[in-house]
């Protein structure tokens, strides 16, 4: 009886204080997060040195504030499984949502051979890779928080990790660093027409 009752312990309510509100896989998945979020954050500042253009600078620099709040944000809510002193932001970007479709003759691409070979291209593609790194960890630890606060927290980063990849990828392709090949119209049209909407069955049942 005595140890049946040492057992069921773990699982009264309002006994574990707000900072140790986190389960066990929690733990190691927001670990990840964290540690992701400095190696974005120190791949940044190594690469604010080599950029020339002053568009893909202000991209960066604008970024790199962002993530050092956000980081912030969720470690204070880590370490005290409460509301943080200030409320998450949405990222906004300053590029427009417009693409340019098509390929176009262009040298090959291949690895750099020298330290000296770094540009803006090999810039860009950096910050869009560390960016797009992050959105996996991210999303499978916000599927394991058993915290409210964090689990919000991460949540509420994944669409600013999305609108960061989707800005630097504007400038890219504004740039010819990025090209985005498209189907025929007839290849497109068919694919979206492959699919139909379904009826949407009422949630509330009728009376009888």
């Amino acid at each position: 009886m005595e140890n049946n009752q040492r057992q069921s312990e773990p699982m009264k309510k309002n006994t574990v204080p707000p900072q140790m509100n986190h389960g066990g896989h929690e733990m190691f998945d927001v670990h990840e997060v964290l540690s992701g979020a400095i190696n974005t954050i120190n791949t940044y500042t190594l690469l604010s040195e080599h950029i020339r253009d002053p568009e893909l600078r202000d991209i960066l620099e604008r970024q790199k504030a962002f993530m050092q709040d956000e980081y912030n944000i969720t470690l204070e809510c880590f370490k005290s499984g409460q509301d943080p002193s200030k409320p998450t932001q949405s990222y906004q970007m300053k590029q427009d949502n417009q693409f340019t479709y098509g390929l176009k003759t262009s040298q090959p691409k291949k690895p750099m051979q020298a330290p000296a070979e770094i540009n803006d291209e090999t810039i860009a593609l950096g910050m869009l890779s560390a960016v797009k790194s992050s959105v996996p960890a991210k999303a499978r630890a916000a599927l394991e928080v058993t915290n409210p606060v964090v689990r919000r927290v991460l949540a509420d980063s994944l669409p600013n990790c999305i609108e960061m990849a989707y800005e630097i990828s504007l400038y890219q392709n504004k740039h010819g660093y990025y090209q985005v090949p498209q189907l025929t119209t007839q290849d497109m049209i068919q694919m979206q027409d492959g699919y139909a909407l379904t009826p949407v069955q009422s949630q509330n049942p009728p009376l009888h």
